[in-house]
């Protein structure tokens, strides 16, 4: 098991990674349910796998959770599910002191975080994440959003967890795909600050995703230890540095966009998709070599994941693509920043990016 603390301002607060700590919940819980009704936000697909553990753990430790269970999928994340969950927990004579706890993916714990954030101006949470995405970067952090007909995670806020126990019993029970999915964030924390975890990645990420324990738990407690240390010197990603967490997110929520925010492409898909198409609009810069842009490339398309734009069979140009791009939260005064590549393990945050050179780009992209 490891334990890495989040040392940020004012709420620091632990994640722990480790198996069967959701059978354990009660004893890592120790002190923070103060009722014996405990709210418990999930989804109907996570309820059926891990509902009945959940319920075994707090009975043991004299609770019992109030279920409310959500249809997966992200679509979860909008205005009518926020306002159900929020009144809702105001039924349950939720308190600032009491602990609601988010069970599932990032849809889950980015509504519930963002429910617990404005109930009584401010509960606290606890996550259990049970996808790799959510256990190596939405659960970590504290950011907590919804979705809205203008675009991705445009309404939100920073409130931090007060504690993540990121099982690794869970990604047991995980389609492939989806393990694929979260598997894009494991590997962005090589590519845009550790070039030697990337080269780890590139011996061990098969092994990995094939179920080997201790390489799981290593993967995921060096990601959350690397994000920890972004959101420890910029929480609220005013200094720059926690941009760089954003690799690959502006060229994939576009991709997602266009593909209506569906299962026909996951976030983590797009996430690497993303970060293909910014190592490449880096070597169209000059800034690093083409080579090394295919090296990212050819390490999604060996372990079967899409990574190639033109897989997907979009019906668009790259206007469309950039036209998605305008409503990107990280628009500053009417420029939109991008991550891209110095090298492999080094990113940085360009402000100087001409949409319509993108856009071109992303027409070549689309034509093969």
């Amino acid at each position: 098991m490891a334990v890495i603390p989040v040392d940020v301002a004012g709420r620091p607060y632990q994640v722990v990674v480790g198996t069967g700590l959701l059978a354990d919940l009660g004893q890592h819980c120790h002190g923070r349910l103060r009722k014996r009704r405990v709210p418990v936000v999930t989804d109907a697909r996570v309820h059926a796998a891990w509902g009945g553990t959940i319920d075994t753990a707090l009975a043991a430790a004299g609770h019992e959770a109030a279920w409310r269970i959500l249809p997966a999928g992200e679509s979860t994340k909008s205005w009518d599910q926020l306002t159900a969950l929020v009144d809702w927990l105001l039924a349950e004579e939720v308190e600032r002191g009491d602990h609601i706890i988010a069970l599932g993916g990032g849809v889950i714990g980015d509504l519930t975080g963002f429910a617990a954030a404005i109930v009584k101006r401010g509960c606290q949470f606890i996550q259990l994440p049970t996808s790799l995405l959510a256990q190596v970067d939405s659960s970590v952090g504290g950011k907590t959003a919804i979705n809205t007909a203008a675009g991705k995670n445009l309404v939100g806020a920073f409130h931090q967890p007060a504690l993540v126990l990121a099982d690794l019993a869970v990604l047991d029970t995980l389609p492939r795909r989806e393990l694929l999915a979260g598997y894009a964030e494991v590997v962005k924390y090589g590519l845009l600050g550790d070039a030697e975890f990337f080269q780890w990645c590139q011996t061990n990420a098969a092994a990995m995703l094939d179920g080997d324990a201790a390489l799981r738990e290593y993967a995921v407690a060096r990601s959350v230890a690397a994000k920890a240390q972004i959101v420890k010197a910029d929480e609220r990603e005013t200094l720059g540095l926690r941009a760089l967490l954003n690799l690959g997110h502006t060229f994939g929520h576009a991709l997602e966009a266009q593909t209506g925010f569906s299962d026909r492409l996951l976030h983590g898909e797009g996430v690497a998709l993303g970060m293909v198409l910014a190592a490449r609009y880096s070597a169209r810069r000059g800034l690093i070599p083409a080579a090394d842009a295919e090296l990212v490339a050819a390490h999604f398309a060996e372990l079967g994941m899409v990574s190639e734009v033109q897989g997907l069979g979009l019906n668009c140009d790259g206007q469309t693509l950039v036209g998605h791009m305008l409503h990107d939260k990280k628009m500053d005064a009417g420029t939109l920043p991008f991550v891209l590549f110095r090298s492999i393990g080094e990113a940085f945050l360009a402000k100087d990016v001409a949409l319509d050179d993108v856009a071109a780009f992303l027409d070549g992209q689309l034509a093969g």
